[in-house]
């Protein structure tokens, strides 16, 4: 499965591109985001996603986590965000 790194300066319109690319190639693609800011980025890339490819009859669901991930040698929670075509 991909992974995206999201941080709060990631332009949700470039993430969403990516994302419906991934579904349409791959069906899912995992999210990875630490802090408020990246998460809201991470949101509004998945609603902006959802809107190109809702017209070709595909529906996205978005499964939240926690991850822990290591930034920099220390160990931080972030959120992951597994967002795959619902069947």
């Amino acid at each position: 499965m991909e992974l995206l790194k999201i941080s709060s300066n990631s332009n949700p319109n470039s993430v969403a591109g990516a994302i419906a690319g991934l579904i349409k190639e791959k069906k899912k693609v995992e999210m990875q985001a630490i802090g408020a800011g990246a998460l809201n980025q991470a949101v509004k890339a998945i609603a902006i996603a959802r809107g190109f490819v809702a017209p070709s009859g595909v529906n996205l669901v978005c499964i939240p986590a926690f991850a822990d991930v290591e930034v920099e040698g220390e160990e931080r929670t972030g959120i992951k965000l597994i967002v795959k075509e619902e069947n």
